[in-house]
């Protein structure tokens, strides 16, 4: 079963090699797919999404993921939702 599988994995990349080989947008389109990547993990995350955990001690840090990690994902300003309030049919 191991051998038809990885035939079969094999052929596949084959077929998307081929494919992308033949196209005459494709490593345009390839290179466009990695900038949008780029900006959106790299340039986006350092100008809008600050870290977390920013500003705390070692102490504070490990305090805080040990709350996390025992209390759930919750936080102390967020109020439990009932399964009954989440479908409002």
């Amino acid at each position: 079963m191991a051998k038809g599988l990885k035939q079969s994995a094999v052929a596949v990349w084959h077929f998307y090699r081929d494919a992308f080989r033949n196209m005459t947008w494709g490593r345009t389109l390839v290179w466009l797919i990695l900038l949008k990547f780029f900006i959106l993990f790299a340039i986006l995350r350092v100008f809008f999404f600050k870290p977390a955990m920013a500003g705390l001690d070692e102490a504070e840090r490990s305090r805080v993921v040990g709350e996390r990690l025992v209390g759930g994902s919750q936080t102390e300003t967020e109020t439990p939702v009932s399964p009954s309030q989440t479908y409002n049919l």
